[in-house]
């Protein structure tokens, strides 16, 4: 049986996103307890399997996306940053058009 092999993305030197596609995601709370991240995730998925279920069901299938994004918004990924800095927030931006832009770019050809 082949395994899958897990992919790595770069994450910024601050630690807010990681890096897939040249476009930046922001990542989890980092000061979520254990419990809480381990709930929301599966939480999360749950309602990734349900998007996928309500194939042509447009009541469960918005049900579904928003589970979704009460999720993600309770991991730190979406909603309000986790940071207090003051920081804008560039989630879904490329990097090359934020200030992150010579780190990325000192990444090279990384995709």
């Amino acid at each position: 049986m082949a395994t899958k092999e897990v992919k790595h993305y770069p994450t910024t030197p601050d630690g807010r996103y990681f890096v897939v596609r040249g476009r930046l995601w922001r990542k989890s709370n980092p000061s979520l307890s254990e419990t809480d991240r381990t709930h929301w995730v599966q939480e999360l998925m749950a309602a990734r399997r349900a998007v996928g279920l309500a194939k042509n069901d447009d009541a469960a299938r918005k049900a579904a996306r928003t589970a979704v994004d009460e999720a993600k918004v309770a991991l730190g990924e979406r909603g309000p940053v986790w940071w207090d800095d003051g920081a804008p927030d560039y989630n879904r931006h490329f990097a090359r058009n934020t200030p992150y832009a010579e780190w990325y770019a000192a990444l090279g050809n990384y995709t």
